[in-house]
């Protein structure tokens, strides 16, 4: 049951991170990719601890 909410947690944060990504987009396009690769490792983190 502890490992479903560490995946839940893992995609929370990754929807966090996402949406930093979108709303920094026009003022800082770095800053908004690091936020987006960020997202990407959570997400992935998130089905590696599901898998």
């Amino acid at each position: 049951m502890s490992g479903q909410w560490v995946a839940l947690l893992l995609l929370a944060v990754a929807g966090f991170l996402a949406g930093g990504a979108y709303s920094t987009w026009k003022n800082s396009r770095a800053l908004a990719v690091t936020l987006g690769f960020a997202a990407a490792l959570a997400v992935g983190g998130a089905v590696a601890w599901l898998a």
